[in-house]
This record gives structure tokens, C-alpha cells and sequence, in this order.
């Protein structure tokens, strides 16, 4: 959703800190109610996923705390409402008070305006993450993130948002990551949110194709060009015209035919197999593959030159297990979705499996898990799906040592902190507590991308 469209309320008495507030948020359609009436009045109006609370507002003539009965009534109507309130200097045991009542976090006074920006965006994340999940549990299945990803992960969020960001500009992009991590999907998304939208979208697999015909695949043929070629046949470069052409597994293509693909780069024309007119074609090129290409090129089995002409823009994927909830996200989602396609009715998942699910390390990665849940909704015969339904073993309760326990920790931790700022590890390491070599040091302990 574009943030011009959400409603904020900023629930503040003084006069001029509503100003500064409300000129701050101008990416915002922001709402601005001095008392406790006029904030339960506008959430009856404009349901704001978001709420800043001043808990300094003047009390009630009876005494009542009025910052404490505002955030209490608004979360009695509106229970998903993300609160962040707001504490004077000193106040941090009512700020505590506050998160232990259901706030959703506080910042202090006096104001920094980049701090509480942090927070805001935030929190609509995880309001959109958790409306996101109560949809899955609910059977609905869908997804808002990048037209088709269910994710609820730092790590894959800031994937989404990059592509979003590349999407409208004409480059050339190349997804990195393993097996069934979804690039085909990111490719897709990236397509649906860029101007060729309404264009084809062309996938090929370089990996699922004998090299003496992945040649006449991409670049097409003419009749007679060889034994069998009875007519004219268009390859994939063409069909993508005006589109997108999406080449898995790039790392696949035999060296004579990266010299033709590095032309056709180069000047946007091709030459059918057998045919010697030059056609012009306007077509986006998207990469994926899960080799290391700069590991190919030192070795002599890649381009360079055909490497940066397609490496415009590099987006790295996350594994599932460094997509921190995102197993038992997907699951949920998997889980209506094949339930409904096998006319069968489950109601989740048992404590086991759902540790296990959490445990897993995913070497197959989404597409593994994909797998296992078609299995076990053709195979259960319970209403809750357990461990042994999944196929995973059951959890393991030696793995709860304190190192594991401190270690996973750790991980929560630190990809919260790099998801409030945005990826700032400086800012990071001050939330934290570290200093930014810390912090550095961490990142490359627990594997986690910047």
C-alpha cells in the first residue's frame, strides 16, 4: 500500500508539536485528535492501522490517567491497532507500562523525528504481516507482497522492496540464490510492477534445455535452416517483445552462445538460426541462477563482459531457514491451499510440528516445503498436522541447549534491529547495545546479509 493512502493519527495536545508532527508525515494522510473523544472518534472513522500516543495528556478531572485510558480504549476498539507512545524524559517506567498494556513501542521526548519515522514504518510493517497471517489462517491464501510472496521476514521484505524499487527502470537484472528460493516468482513480480506490465512475460530454463537446441530456443530459426526445420519458428527473445524475458539458470548457457547473447545486449538486434536479416527487439532481460558467476568467470566458464551487461542490478535471495518465521508462514498458507484443492479440512498444526517446521534447515527450500505439505494433506488423517505428518522427525528437545537458545536470540535480535533502520548497521549496533565492529562481527557469525 502507498503510504500516501494510510491514515495515521497523531493523538497530541500541544499545538505545535501536531504541526511539526503532521509536516513531518507528509508521506502520510495524517489525523491529528488532542483528547481521548476525538482519538476514539477518528479510529471509529478512519480505522489507522497506526496511532501515535502522547501519554502526557492532560487527566481526567477525576484523576484518571487520560494517556493510559486513551491507549486502553483504543486498543478495547481496535485491537490490531498498532499504538506507539509517547514518554517525557524520565518516563520510561510508563513507557514499560504502556508495551506491558499492549503498546506496540514508544519513543521519548524531546522528538527525533528519524527515530519515530523508524518506528512508524515499523510498525505498518508488522500490522500488514500479522492482517497478512490472519488471511492464511483464514483460508483465504493471498499475498500482498510483490504480487504473489508469502513472507513475513526482514531478510525477504527488503528483498521485495528492492524489486519494487528496480522495477520501473529499464535495467537488466540477476537473482542470486539456491534451488527454490522463489526466483522464478520475484522475476514474475518484478514483471507485474514494471511498465511492461502489460507485455509478455517469457520464461526459460538454460539448465532444462540440451545445448544444440537452446540456441534455436532463444534466437529462433528460419525454414530449411536445418533437417526438421519445416517453418519459420520465433524463439523465446522475440515472443518477450516489449516484455520481459526471464533466463533460469543463466549460469547453464555453453560459452559459444553467451557471444551471442553479449550481441544482442549490445545492440538489441537478433539473427535467426539460418537467417541473415537483424531484427530489432525491445526486451527486458532477468537473470536468475544459484552458481557463482565471479567463480565461473576466474575459471573461465562465464563472460565477464556478458556478466556485467547483466548484472546492472544483483539481488541476492535468502535461504528458508534465514527467513526467520517464514516456514511456519508458508506452511499455514500451503496448508489451506492444498486443503482446499483435496476437498479436506484441517485445524493447523500440533506444538511438534510446528517446532519442527521451525527446527528444519530447508536444503530444498520453499519448493521442499511445498512438498511436504501436499504430502501431508493427501496423506493425514488427523485434523492437526504433527511432525511425523510432515515427514521432518520428531522436535528434538536436546537441540534446547543455552548456546542454541542464546544464539537464536541473538538472530531475533539483530534482525529486528536491521529491519527498524532500514539495514543502517551504525544505527543498528546503537539499538543494540554494540559497537558497529560488534555488530560486523555478529553479521558474520550468524551468516546474516546487509
Amino acid at each position: 500500500m502507498n503510504d500516501s493512502s494510510r491514515k495515521l493519527l497523531v493523538v497530541e495536545d500541544d499545538e505545535g508539536l501536531q504541526r511539526q508532527l503532521k509536516w513531518s508525515y507528509e508521506d502520510y494522510d495524517v489525523v491529528v485528535a488532542s483528547d481521548r473523544t476525538a482519538a476514539l472518534a477518528a479510529i471509529e472513522a478512519h480505522a489507522p492501522a497506526v496511532v501515535t500516543l502522547d501519554l502526557g495528556l492532560p487527566p481526567d478531572p477525576d484523576g484518571t490517567s487520560e494517556g493510559f485510558a486513551t491507549l486502553e480504549a483504543i486498543l478495547g476498539a481496535r485491537p490490531a491497532t498498532k499504538v506507539i507512545v509517547a514518554s517525557g524524559h524520565g518516563a520510561r517506567a510508563s513507557a514499560m507500562r504502556a508495551i506491558a498494556s499492549g503498546a506496540f513501542d514508544f519513543y521519548a521526548k524531546p522528538i527525533d523525528i528519524d527515530e519515530l519515522g523508524l518506528i512508524v514504518r515499523r510498525a505498518y510493517h508488522v500490522h500488514d504481516l500479522e492482517a497478512e497471517n490472519r488471511r492464511l489462517r483464514a483460508g483465504d491464501g493471498t499475498t500482498d507482497v510483490l504480487g504473489g510472496i508469502v513472507t513475513g521476514a526482514p531478510e525477504m521484505l527488503k528483498v521485495a522492496r528492492m524489486i519494487e524499487r528496480v522495477a520501473t527502470a529499464d535495467v537488466s537484472v540477476v537473482l542470486l540464490g539456491a534451488s527454490g528460493t522463489g526466483k522464478e516468482l520475484l522475476a514474475r513480480g518484478l514483471h507485474q510492477a514494471s511498465l511492461r506490465a502489460d507485455k509478455p512475460f517469457v520464461a526459460i530454463n538454460c539448465a532444462a534445455i540440451p545445448e544444440n537446441l537452446l540456441e534455436a530456443e532463444l534466437f529462433g530459426y528460419e525454414k530449411g535452416a536445418y533437417t526438421g526445420a519445416v517453418k519459420t519458428t520465433e524463439g523465446k527473445i522475440e515472443l518477450a517483445e516489449g516484455g520481459t524475458l526471464f533466463l533460469d539458470e543463466i549460469g547453464d548457457v555453453p560459452l559459444p552462445l553467451q557471444v551471442k547473447l553479449l550481441r544482442f545486449l549490445q545492440e538489441r538486434v537478433i539473427e535467426r538460426i539460418g537467417g541473415r536479416k537483424t531484427i530489432p527487439v525491445d526486451v527486458r532481460i532477468v537473470c536468475a541462477t544459484h552458481q557463482d558467476l565471479e567463480k565461473m568467470i576466474a575459471a573461465g566458464r562465464f563472460r565477464e563482459d556478458l556478466y556485467y551487461r547483466l548484472a546492472e542490478i544483483i539481488v541476492r535471495i535468502p535461504s528458508l531457514a534465514a527467513r526467520h518465521g517464514d516456514a511456519t508462514l508458508l506452511a499455514h498458507h500451503f496448508l489451506a491451499r492444498f486443503a482446499r484443492e483435496q476437498g479436506r479440512s484441517f485445524k493447523g498444526f500440533t506444538p511438534a510440528a510446528l517446532a519442527a517446521l521451525n527446527d528444519w534447515h530447508w536444503p530444498g527450500n520453499v519448493r521442499e516445503l511445498e512438498n511436504k505439505m501436499k504430502r501431508a494433506v493427501i496423506m493425514a488423517e488427523n485434523a492437526l498436522l504433527d511432525a511425523a505428518d510432515l515427514d521432518l522427525g520428531e522436535h528434538d528437545p536436546s537441540s534446547l541447549t543455552l548456546k542454541s537458545i542464546r544464539e537464536d536470540a541473538d538472530r531475533k535480535a539483530i534482525r529486528l534491529a536491521l529491519a527498524r533502520t532500514e539495514g543502517n548497521v551504525s544505527t543498528a549496533a546503537k539499538l543494540l547495545g554494540v559497537s558497529r565492529p560488534t555488530l560486523y562481527d555478529l553479521l558474520k557469525q550468524y551468516e546474516i546479509e546487509v
